[in-house]
């Protein structure tokens, strides 16, 4: 018999949160919370790198096409500076992750600039040409 967590998720989790709420630990689900648990630590971390991808991709399409630029690129830009700022202030335990997430990010920006300009992967760095300081400052914007 399928359990109410395989058939309705979120009727699951307002019976896991009533539990909670009346101190019935008992009765609680711990498998399945704990394997709830881990997986949003797991998306934070993922909100991070896709933030930083997108952030790096408009970056390179930035430099490598300038006659392309526009306030899109320059909103997207915007945007994704700010959104990983969000990230990184609801989730101050994440920066010592940004190493690792810059890198892998740093790969799918590429793949996003690759997809969406028609340059080679030849035409970019093999690694972050930018510091994680002028990727998280507003003002800058590389030049070509």
């Amino acid at each position: 018999m399928a359990s109410l967590y395989e058939t309705d998720f979120y009727a699951w989790t307002q019976q896991q949160t009533k539990l909670l709420e009346q101190n019935l630990w008992e009765k609680l689900d711990l498998p399945h919370l704990v394997e709830e648990l881990q997986d949003l630590g797991r998306r934070e971390r993922q909100e991070l790198r896709n933030r930083l991808s997108v952030l790096l991709g408009h970056l390179l399409k930035w430099q490598y096409q300038p006659e392309q630029r526009g306030n899109s690129w320059r909103a997207t830009i915007r945007e994704q500076r700010t959104q990983v700022q969000l990230v990184l202030s609801d989730n101050p335990s994440l920066k010592p992750y940004l190493a690792e997430a810059l890198a892998i990010a740093y790969q799918l920006g590429q793949d996003l600039a690759v997809q969406e300009t028609g340059l080679d992967y030849s035409t970019f760095s093999a690694d972050c040409p930018y510091t994680l300081a002028q990727i998280l400052d507003q003002a800058f914007f590389p030049s070509p």
